[in-house]
């Protein structure tokens, strides 16, 4: 399997689990993996606590040996850095705006739907309802 066909799978995975708007970790975690981030466990005592003194839930720009990398730590979820390099947080930043653009187009359904129902017709609902 090609990476563009897994990283498109990956996308259609994270499509299909993610139910509202905001970004939960399962749905980051599937982004990061599907731009061809690398995950780096915190194996060591010495390296979570290292995860744990960066800034978590950012990108870090680094650059190392001449290259450029993209560094995001979570220290309380998995306990590891995703590492990628310009390509990987470029294909990162599509996905998420193609994620994003979904769920406005699911929120926008949902409330064509709600607003198509006509609630009148089941009468009054007692105290409490509307």
């Amino acid at each position: 399997m090609s990476s563009k066909s897994l990283a498109g799978a990956a996308l259609a995975a994270v499509f299909a689990l993610s139910g509202c708007a905001s970004l939960n970790v399962q749905d980051r975690e599937a982004m990061l993996a599907a731009a061809q981030f690398t995950r780096k466990q915190a194996d060591t005592p010495a390296k979570l606590a290292q995860i744990k003194a960066m800034p978590q839930h950012v990108f870090l720009y680094k650059q190392r040996k001449g290259a450029r990398y993209y560094v995001y730590a979570d220290a309380d979820g998995c306990g590891c850095l995703y590492v990628g390099n310009e390509t990987a947080y470029q294909q990162y930043q599509q996905i998420r705006l193609q994620k994003n653009i979904a769920d406005e187009q699911l929120a926008a359904a949902e409330m064509q739907q709600e607003a198509a129902m006509d609630w009148g017709m089941w009468g009054p609902w007692g105290p409490g309802f509307y």
